[in-house]
């Protein structure tokens, strides 16, 4: 699959620059953990690809889903997403936590939820659920508002600022009366779930629900997951929670199973 000249690529100086699928490869791997979204520029100098190349190219990874724009910018797709789940990362993420997950289901009889940072959205990961839960908005693979859940709370928290920049800028939707649409408020939030090392929200994506959630890092200090419990508001008690989370990613990163 070696490109021609003739072709209008080949000119990137990357390693691997020398195929289409060389450069595919470049561009994707261009995204770092801490992006969310990238420039055209940026995807350039970072690959040694020109930007009509990337440009090029891009324009097939969208087709493909594994690129998505955002605004003038690029993000990593679902398709990425989507192809990586079948491979060890997140499989192994989700077999070592779901054991824990099922206890801590077991001791609290409440949902429990497995959750990733996806653009500017919750991805759920996996549930815990049992028989007297009502049924929540929420499913394994599902998607929900970074602002008003206590899983997309933390993931705000403890990722580089721009993220809450660009969540802002997108607007925070307000899902039910409680739902957290300030901004500076939604920051304030932020800064307590950093000093207290766990997030909550109150009836800010159902009424009737209230959740807490705890970062999950992995052995090299990366944010990796967030961990939540969820209840209906009249038996929450969220120090109780709290606690049982915090224990829980304690003894999952004793294991050393997922880095």
């Amino acid at each position: 699959m070696t490109e021609m000249r003739s072709s209008g690529y080949g000119e990137g100086l990357g390693d691997g620059a020398n195929s289409v699928l060389g450069k595919a490869r470049l561009i994707l791997e261009a995204f770092q953990i801490e992006d969310v979204d990238l420039s055209l520029s940026e995807l350039s100098r970072r690959t040694g690809i020109s930007k009509a190349s990337v440009h090029r190219l891009a324009q097939e990874l969208l087709s493909w889903g594994m690129l998505e724009r955002s605004g003038q910018e690029y993000r990593l797709g679902m398709r990425a997403f989507e192809l990586g789940s079948r491979v060890p990362r997140f499989r192994v993420l989700r077999d070592a936590v779901r054991p824990f997950m099922e206890s801590l289901h077991f001791a609290t009889r409440e949902t429990i939820h497995l959750a990733v940072l996806d653009g500017l959205e919750v991805l759920y990961l996996e549930k815990i659920t049992g028989v007297r839960q009502t049924t929540r908005p929420s499913r394994i693979a599902g998607r929900m508002p970074l602002h008003c859940t206590a899983t997309g709370k933390v993931l705000l928290a403890y990722n580089p600022p721009t993220l809450l920049d660009d969540v802002v800028a997108t607007g925070l939707r307000r899902m039910t009366p409680s739902t957290i649409v300030l901004p500076g408020v939604l920051a304030e939030q932020l800064r307590r779930v950093r000093a207290n090392g766990h997030a909550t929200e109150h009836e800010e994506t159902r009424t009737g629900y209230c959740s807490v959630a705890v970062p999950l890092f992995g052995g090299s200090g990366l944010l990796l997951a967030a961990l939540s419990i969820t209840a209906p508001a009249f038996r929450a008690d969220v120090n109780k929670f709290a606690a049982a989370l915090t224990a829980v990613t304690r003894n999952v990163a004793a294991t050393g199973l997922i880095n």
